[in-house]
């Protein structure tokens, strides 16, 4: 049996999403939990990967075993064996030809920032951290420019593993509440550090530094050092994939509408 499920984490203690040698990933404590609950080893493969400090409203991994237990089951017994910070939101058996990866129509990621003159201390690794005051029209126009299908080589690690920089950027949604900004993009998929690159760019004109049509510029560069310095994981969360309703998976958790 093929299962999906949905996993949300603080990604505050971790180094990122991926396993390591060190163990100390948001899949070492996943796959140990569902190994102790199924009593044999589970490998699991996932929607996206994130970064050390980012954090997850909506992971999805799909897994086969031989096991069969109720759905309920999937999320009750892995969650009994893990940390406090990492939790299955949702279960749900899948046809054998779903790919949590290859089955996403897109990828959401949300990106939250206070605008304070003192730093975060409630909040802290949650948010990111913008000093200056920001200017909403400004960056509006700025974000504008990344619409559509564009080589993303400026805002691309050096490390990043995509056969190819060229990305569709479909939605950019920004919003603020009293101190609090929210940023929502959602691609075809994201090269490594992408939203931490772009939010580097998008402060750095919302804080008067440069013109919102020097976002244009830096994507015509194509080269990394074009763009401003790589923004803090902090408030970064991957809200999780977009499928086809027939596969019949949710769209979202309750915290998805519970960030500020």
């Amino acid at each position: 049996m093929r299962l999906a499920l949905g996993i949300s984490y603080n990604g505050q203690a971790y180094q990122g999403w991926q396993s390591q040698l060190s163990g100390q990933t948001v899949q070492d404590r996943l796959e140990a939990a569902l190994g102790k609950f199924t009593a044999h080893k589970v490998s699991t493969l996932c929607a996206g990967r994130t970064d050390a400090g980012v954090h997850g409203l909506m992971q999805v991994v799909h897994f086969d075993t031989p096991l069969e237990r109720t759905l309920s089951s999937w999320v009750r017994g892995p969650n009994s064996f893990l940390p406090r910070d990492i939790a299955v939101e949702w279960a749900q058996s899948v046809p054998d030809e779903f790919h949590c990866r290859a089955s996403a129509l897109s990828r959401r990621y949300a990106y939250i920032l206070l605008e304070s003159a003192v730093r975060p201390s409630i909040d802290a690794g949650r948010v990111g951290w913008a000093f200056r005051p920001l200017d909403m029209d400004q960056i509006q126009q700025a974000a504008a420019h990344l619409l559509g299908e564009h080589d993303f080589t400026s805002f691309r690690a050096s490390a990043c593993q995509a056969l190819s920089p060229v990305k569709t950027l479909q939605r950019i949604e920004i919003s603020r509440r009293g101190a609090y900004w929210r940023f929502e993009f959602e691609a075809s998929a994201f090269l490594h550090h992408m939203i931490r690159n772009i939010m580097g760019c998008l402060i750095a004109v919302g804080q008067g530094k440069q013109p919102p049509d020097w976002i244009k510029d830096v994507l015509l560069a194509r080269n990394r050092d074009a763009a401003a310095p790589t923004f803090s994981p902090d408030g970064l969360y991957f809200l999780g994939p977009r499928y086809a309703s027939h596969w019949g998976l949710p769209d979202r958790t309750p915290a998805y509408d519970g960030l500020p």
